[in-house]
């Protein structure tokens, strides 16, 4: 389906150049005349965000899909999103196609339901034995200290930190998703929402916690939180930024994961 598309769009992009505009001004341009030709040329400018977030979550679908088939569903991604997308909402298009082309990869995973059983029973214990453990010292434990509460070796919980990463992934998502949509309805006349003062105060208060959650982790793992999730860096990459080995990173990423997860979890059911 991609390659087919991609040599339609380009054969039809031959037909108008397009290269005097930029992708914002494309943009706008066929929000307002709903051209195809248009909408041929923005896909292929944005074709490559598709291949990097598809490189980049890879150990996230490898499981029951390959590359190809996200690049597909990606492809319609980016079609569905020019239709939905508002210029006039101060997003930039590249933020909120890959928000999209995010969530198309969570939520096949979800669908799919392929994490073992004991990888989510790993992930509740984990979480379990921290949470207690936040409430007694009144700080995150550390691995050490989670290790020993388990009593289980430090490797042994490095291990199962490890197997339970990309649920971890996938369910720090699903809490960022519930706390945009934990919203209390009020009867204002304003449609839009930003506009509704206590809907706009619940949605920076979550961004707060999430930033404030941010600024507590450990200076090693806000740095792969913002490579993974800003620079959209994969393990390997990141590993060559900071010079240290990918099961390592692997391991930071899971800690910083953890903690922003019982956080957030924490906030939205108001403890």
């Amino acid at each position: 389906m991609t390659e087919s598309y991609v040599r339609k769009a380009v054969l039809v992009g031959m037909e108008q150049d397009f290269s005097q505009f930029t992708n914002e001004e494309l943009l706008v341009k066929y929000k307002r005349n709903k051209d195809i030709k248009i909408k041929h040329e923005l896909v292929l400018r944005y074709m490559y965000m598709v291949k990097s977030i598809s490189i980049q979550m890879r150990d996230v679908y490898l499981s029951f899909a390959q590359v190809e088939d996200i690049v597909n569903e990606g492809v319609l991604t980016i079609m569905s999103g020019l239709e939905k997308f508002d210029p006039d909402m101060n997003v930039k298009f590249e933020t909120y196609i890959s928000k999209r082309i995010r969530g198309m990869i969570i939520d096949m995973a979800r669908k799919q339901d392929w994490i073992p059983r004991s990888v989510r029973k790993n992930a509740k214990d984990l979480d379990s034995a921290s949470m207690e453990l936040c409430n007694r010292l009144g700080r995150f434990p550390t691995p050490k200290e989670t290790a020993d509460h388990m009593n289980i070796s430090l490797d042994k919980y490095q291990e199962a930190l490890g197997k339970t990463n990309i649920y971890s992934v996938l369910s720090l998502d699903m809490v960022l998703e519930a706390g945009s949509e934990n919203k209390k309805v009020v009867q204002l006349p304003s449609i839009n929402e930003n506009d509704q003062p206590e809907d706009h105060y619940l949605q920076e208060e979550f961004k707060q916690v999430l930033v404030t959650a941010i600024n507590n982790l450990k200076e090693n793992e806000q740095k792969v939180i913002s490579l993974y999730y800003m620079d959209e860096l994969n393990m390997k990459e990141i590993a060559q930024v900071m010079s240290v080995s990918e099961p390592r990173i692997s391991q930071i990423h899971s800690n910083a994961i953890q903690k922003l997860r019982l956080n957030l979890t924490n906030f939205i059911n108001g403890k």
